[in-house]
């Protein structure tokens, strides 16, 4: 059974004024059109619909059926074209977002907050991962808009995704509270030459940030431990086993042995970007969501100034 969901607004039309020709008026038909199209819908549901009488017509029990449901259909429809509207506004919808642990760890509730604040009808999806497996989701298509970040000598480059900087995010260096550069202003990296380093292991990128600079400032690092994750360094550098190198978006929590300190601009930043997929329309939603990291991004440069 297939009906026409014209010919059902028809007649819910013709049931309400109880007339063919008001019915007609409302709806900026001829009398006769309305008409045939009640034939027509009588001729695909099967079943007699309206009763003509002396003043008008009425609906029969078949059709005051027909008319409810069509009813619920029109409340659907419209409830339907509401929630277009707030989708094309960026007032609902579902963002998957891509972010990596030090992000998570330190900016990203502000995020959360931040957008149920101004747009709780946005759902927020979050995936955190490493770099290599957020790249692949966007590639994929899984994600929507994920962060990225990466050194001058690794630059992300893939024709797939587009790629905007939105923090320079400063290395800076960890020593315990009693080390003879504790006090000191801004350290040349060269000062720690004779130091014992802590590195991130498995390769990451931290690490080979280190042997760069170190190789700028004349040195080799000697490595005493290769740690998991950034808290593992900090536990280490407070036990005495040695130095180490990390973002400064990564020291949103310190401990009490250890402090952070300034390195001179030989040690460059980490950029983190935004990414997405180059050949996707972005939604509005997600392009609130972007507006929102910059805001975000832009109150942590104020408070780090």
């Amino acid at each position: 059974m297939k009906a026409d969901l014209t010919r059902l607004q028809i007649l819910s039309a013709v049931g309400r004024h109880g007339s063919m020709a008001a019915a007609a008026d409302e709806l900026r038909y001829t009398s006769s059109a309305i008409s045939q199209q009640i034939s027509k819908l009588e001729s695909e549901l099967g079943v007699e619909l309206v009763e003509r009488h002396a003043r008008g017509v009425r609906l029969t029990e078949a059709g005051r059926a027909v008319v409810v449901r069509a009813r619920a259909i029109d409340e659907q429809l419209d409830g339907m074209k509401d929630d277009l509207r707030e989708l094309a506004g960026g007032f609902t919808g579902t963002v998957r977002f891509g972010v990596f642990p030090t992000f998570a760890a330190s900016l990203l509730p502000d995020v959360v907050i931040g957008l149920r604040e101004t747009h709780p009808g946005i759902r927020l999806s979050v995936h955190s991962s490493r770099i290599a497996p957020l790249q692949e989701l966007l590639e994929t298509r899984q994600l929507d808009l994920a962060l990225t970040w990466d050194y001058p000598w690794n630059r992300t480059v893939d024709e797939g995704l587009t790629v905007r900087e939105i923090l320079s995010d400063s290395t800076v260096l960890i020593v315990r509270r009693d080390h003879e550069l504790a006090h000191a202003d801004t350290v040349e990296l060269s000062d720690l030459s004779n130091d014992d380093w802590i590195v991130r292991a498995g390769g990451h990128p931290t690490a080979e940030h280190l042997w760069r600079c170190a190789h700028t400032a004349g040195f080799r690092p000697t490595v005493a431990v290769e740690a998991s994750d950034y808290q593992e360094t900090q536990a280490m550098v407070a036990a005495g086993l040695g130095v180490t190198l990390c973002p400064q978006l990564a020291t949103s929590y310190v401990r009490g042995e250890v402090v952070v300190k300034r390195l001179a601009a030989s040690v460059p930043p980490r950029r983190i970007c935004t990414a997405r997929p180059s050949d996707v329309k972005p939604s509005v939603a997600s392009l609130r969501l972007e507006g929102l990291l910059h805001k975000v991004v832009k109150g942590y440069n104020l408070s780090q100034g």
